[in-house]
């Protein structure tokens, strides 16, 4: 178990966790939450060892195995599925002690201790699980969004979110007894924040996860650690659970406060009132002492809430937009443009609440950057409500945000943008006033971008979007690392705004809030989605078996392929000589009559039959056979795309090699009976 006993953890003379103790157990999963900058990366880094204690014990079990999410972006051409496979720590030792082995063997044939090392090696290297390293690597790597074409592209080929995928599915990868998990939900859309879910409630380890996620860490952990005013605090249950304990023990904190208060002001009138007097200095003494000795309840010390409001918008055009016969997608380099998404027709109305649904790569973000000018349409027509005014949050805030430039900067820029059109006052003390609402203040204001924290570059371009007025709100991921007190005061600031929303999000919880209506992107299209965001998850699901069958199809005929063009490059590549043309006349043959013609013609017929008959028979059977290994790919296929315990990857992963083989087998030779069969049906026809 993990034990802190009295632990005093500091960040320069900010005293972050103050004489706390807290016992975890084998198999618990447990959120750590609390505002940012409360000290849950600082615990984190105690946990990895990074950082020591300033005071009391701390210890874990010294033969657990970590792991934990690398927070460096990848630098490497390795593969997609090597960078996953090298997180399988064990694994990489042993094959680390068989290529000693072998160099040793090698250089000494003879050595007995030698033969003996390098087959001790050969066998921890099948314990470590060598067979299916690479099927356990790509589930995970397809589980978190990836596609099956990108498997073995290099690691520098992705852009940043998805390289910080790979990430996740090495730390995933690695065999563990503690996984720390710091925000493992920011890069993630909503199909692989589903797959996550079901792999981490499967995980038979002890886990810590940071998130803000609300419904991510209720499905994930059954332990909440709260950290608040530099205590650390241990509730049983999720985080809905917690909330309510939390509320209850607050509400019990500040009556029990409010009683003692009326006690010690009773004790203090009297003590006042009688102290002067001698017949009563006795008793005022006393209650002095009483006093003295009560334990005094602290007062309920909430902590800050951040709120905004977005102001009423100065018109609502109705349509807002209307998008018609659209093309949406990316114009290339030497080469044609490529389209995302096609016959866009859609209109957006004053007050809609709309959430943007898609799985992943399907062209959410790619359809918000287009609606939000950052993009143009590849054909057909968007046409602009008069006076739309939009405010666009981007997936990613630097998209919007200058790294060098500090928040005062960014709002003297945006109102210098917007001239005579800027909808407040534009002073530097107006905007140094509108920039403290949002928590930034002082020095704050003059802090260059590009040193910030995630949470505080979202609140900085959510701070430039209120400052504009907007009618229509285009969210792309807004709640990526803002905390869960920001996430809430988003919430109401979205359910109180009066103009038009269309919102991407991962965040379940602020869906359901705020959107009244879904729209899905897929499949190269945009439509209506007629149901709740239970029912766009069986759609994930769905869309997952689709994609796997249709991959499985795709390889299935690809292997064909490949098998006929291997065959028939056997054959060009050693020719049968052609047989010599005939120069002799043959003597005719006596006619026959119809009879006898029709009577050679029925043994022929028969003699083919027979030929045939068994070349049928075996065909037949070995198409069946190939249509069964298909169905039990696909199955084991589906089954690897779910997290599994070690020992079921490990079968599947045998079973799907043997397959493999068997299917290589059987099209080989179902080209050589098809062969067959042409000829001899070409031979009975001559």
């Amino acid at each position: 178990m993990i034990t802190l006993k009295n632990i005093i953890l500091r960040r320069s003379a900010k005293v972050l966790l103050d004489s706390v103790s807290v016992t975890l157990n084998p198999g618990e999963k447990v959120g750590l939450v609390g505002r940012n900058g409360a000290g849950k990366s600082t615990l984190f880094a105690l946990l990895n060892g990074t950082l020591h204690e300033d005071g009391g014990d701390f210890s874990v079990p010294k033969q657990w195995r970590l792991a934990q999410v690398a927070q460096h972006m990848p630098e490497t051409e390795e593969s997609a599925t090597d960078f996953v496979v090298a997180g399988d720590t064990r694994l990489m030792e042993v094959r680390e002690r068989l290529a000693q082995a072998e160099a040793a063997h090698e250089a000494n044939p003879d050595d007995v201790d030698a033969g003996m090392a390098l087959g001790q090696a050969h066998t921890d290297l099948a314990d470590a699980g060598e067979h299916d390293a690479v099927p356990r690597a790509q589930a995970l790597i397809l589980g978190l969004g990836f596609q099956v074409p990108e498997l073995d592209q290099p690691v520098n080929s992705f852009s940043g979110g998805w390289r910080m995928r790979l990430q996740l599915a090495r730390a995933l990868m690695c065999p563990s007894d503690l996984l720390l998990l710091d925000e493992p939900t920011n890069h993630l859309d909503l199909d692989a924040l589903v797959w996550l879910e079901s792999w981490l409630q499967r995980y038979a380890g002890t886990m810590i996860v940071i998130s803000h996620d609300r419904e991510f860490l209720d499905a994930v952990t059954d332990v909440t650690l709260h950290i608040e005013n530099a205590r650390l605090t241990r509730y049983g249950g999720n985080y809905s659970k917690f909330e309510d304990m939390r509320a209850l023990q607050m509400e019990q904190q500040q009556q029990a406060f409010t009683k003692q208060q009326e006690k010690i002001a009773h004790l203090q009138k009297f003590i006042d009132r009688f102290k002067a007097k001698a017949s009563k200095a006795k008793q005022a003494q006393s209650r002095v002492k009483a006093l003295e000795r009560m334990e005094k309840v602290a007062p309920l010390l909430a902590e800050a809430d951040f709120s905004f409001e977005f102001k009423e918008p100065a018109n609502l055009p109705n349509p807002m937009l209307s998008v018609s016969d659209a093309s949406f997608g990316y114009v290339q380099d030497d080469a044609p443009p490529k389209v995302i998404l096609a016959g866009v027709n859609r209109s957006v109305l004053a007050g809609q609440r709309i959430g943007i649904l898609g799985a992943n790569g399907q062209g959410k973000s790619t359809f918000v950057k287009t609606i939000a000018r950052e993009m143009g349409a590849l054909a057909g027509t968007v046409t602009e409500g008069k006076g739309l005014n939009i405010g666009y949050f981007a997936q990613q805030e630097l998209d919007v945000l200058h790294p060098g430039s500090n928040p005062l900067e960014h709002m003297v820029r945006l109102a210098r943008e917007l001239g005579a059109a800027a909808p407040e006052r534009s002073t530097e003390q107006d905007l140094r006033g509108f920039l403290g609402s949002f928590n930034f203040s002082g020095e704050m204001v003059k802090q260059p971008v590009g040193t910030m924290s995630g949470g505080e570059k979202a609140r900085l371009v959510l701070a430039m979007m209120v400052w504009q007025r907007p009618n229509l709100l285009l969210l792309d991921e807004p709640t990526n690392h803002l905390d869960l007190a920001t996430r809430e005061a988003l919430a109401v600031a979205l359910n109180e705004f009066e103009g038009t929303l269309m919102l991407v999000s991962h965040d379940r919880a602020l869906l359901r809030s705020v959107c009244d209506e879904f729209w899905l992107v897929g499949r190269g299209k945009v439509t209506d989605f007629n149901g709740d965001l239970d029912d766009y998850q069986r759609y994930l699901l769905d869309e997952a078996k689709r994609q796997r069958e249709a991959n499985a199809k795709r390889n299935a005929i690809e292997s064909l392929a490949a098998s006929a063009d291997g065959s028939r490059a056997e054959a060009l590549k050693d020719p049968q000589p052609a047989a010599a043309p005939v120069t002799t006349a043959a003597p005719a043959a006596p006619a026959l009559s119809a009879a006898d013609q029709r009577r050679q013609d029925a043994q022929r017929r028969q003699q083919l039959a027979d030929q045939t008959r068994p070349l049928k028979r075996e065909l037949a059977q070995a198409e069946a056979r190939m249509d069964a290994i298909g169905g039990e790919r696909n199955a084991l296929e589906a089954q690897l795309s779910q997290p599994l315990p070690p020992d079921e990857i490990a079968q599947a992963g045998r079973r799907l090699k043997v397959l493999g083989d068997e299917l290589e087998q059987l099209e080989a030779r179902w080209l050589e009976l098809s062969d067959s069969l042409q000829t001899l049906e070409q031979s009975a026809a001559v």
